[in-house]
């Protein structure tokens, strides 16, 4: 190379010179006993000792490389699971100390699937059909949270039509039951709790036939049992907008218009393939917006 002739120049070093190693590492220096003596009156002038060659950065930029990809690969490999419960806190919407209200969840994974079954809106399932088990895809409780009793659960943790209406006006509830007979809904799964501060959380997951039939059911869209009337709620747009990409599609959130009893009530709807969720979160003296973001946000990247 250009730079190594340079350094070399025309003249030769000594034959006692050690030879400089070939590796990727800076060449030790001379040792002591190759150093040049003290010349005398007699001797002849030797050549010039040349400058020691540059130090060869392409090794090092090369284990750089290596390394970095590595560690870019490791991530992609970790993509079955991941930690959202655990992210940082400026990861979600609006949330940027620990004082924001979030609360802290297991870390989270998608389930296994059955052998060669497709994850939902892959290539080969574009319709965003959901093979796992329906429980494996319920948000999980946080953590300090106590199970909510009142859900009235069947055999893996299924609740029937009727428990499932409890949560609307009983004027809507034979509407609602007769779409759910013409549309194709198949199962209805159901997972409760209560946090320190009083919130009482309910999580439906209801899946149908296939797509077309899940967006048939509008479960924001009807009058709850015992609140007097919704409201989009105005902090998620711009929750929404400061989501990192990708941006949490398919979700709808609205809160208990003010003013409202002793209880207020917010409640989220989530729209993913063949499966519709229903989160609803009640608590005296108002319900906070943020539990129920995050909430929804990661119901839906559960069900992505």
């Amino acid at each position: 190379m250009t730079e190594q002739s340079t350094a070399t120049g025309p003249a030769q070093a000594p034959a006692e010179a050690p030879q400089a190693p070939v590796t990727g590492e800076a060449p030790a220096e001379a040792p002591a006993s190759v150093a040049a003596e003290p010349a005398t009156e007699s001797a002849t002038p030797e050549a010039p000792v040349a400058p020691a060659a540059p130090k060869d950065r392409r090794a090092l930029r090369a284990v750089l490389r290596w390394t970095a990809a590595v560690l870019v690969f490791g991530a992609a490999g970790a993509g079955t699971a991941y930690g959202i419960g655990q992210a940082e806190r400026t990861g979600l919407p609006g949330l940027s100390t620990r004082s924001d209200g979030r609360w802290t969840y297991p870390v989270l994974a998608k389930p296994a699937l059955p052998p060669g079954a497709p994850v939902p809106f892959a290539v080969d399932n574009p319709e965003g059909i959901h093979y796992a088990g329906l429980t494996q895809l319920a948000l999980p409780a946080p953590l300090g949270s106590t199970p909510d009793t009142g859900l009235k659960l069947e055999k893996d943790s299924e609740v029937s039509v009727d428990t499932f209406l409890q949560e609307y006006e009983g004027s809507v509830r034979e509407k609602v039951k007769a779409g759910f007979a013409d549309n194709g809904l198949r199962q209805i799964v159901a997972r409760g709790w209560t946090t320190p501060d009083g919130t009482r959380t309910r999580v439906y997951l209801l899946r149908f036939h296939a797509s077309g039939f899940a967006d048939t059911f509008q479960g924001c869209g009807y009058d709850l049992a015992g609140v007097k009337g919704t409201e989009p709620d105005p902090a998620w747009d711009k929750a929404r907008a400061g989501q990192p990409a990708p941006k949490p599609d398919g979700i709808t959130v609205l809160r208990e218009s003010v003013p409202f009893g002793d209880e207020q009530t917010r409640v989220g709807c989530v729209q993913s393939g063949d499966i519709q969720a229903l989160v609803l979160q009640s608590r005296k003296g108002g319900a906070e917006a943020v539990p129920l973001h995050q909430a929804v946000i990661l119901q839906r990247q559960l069900l992505s």
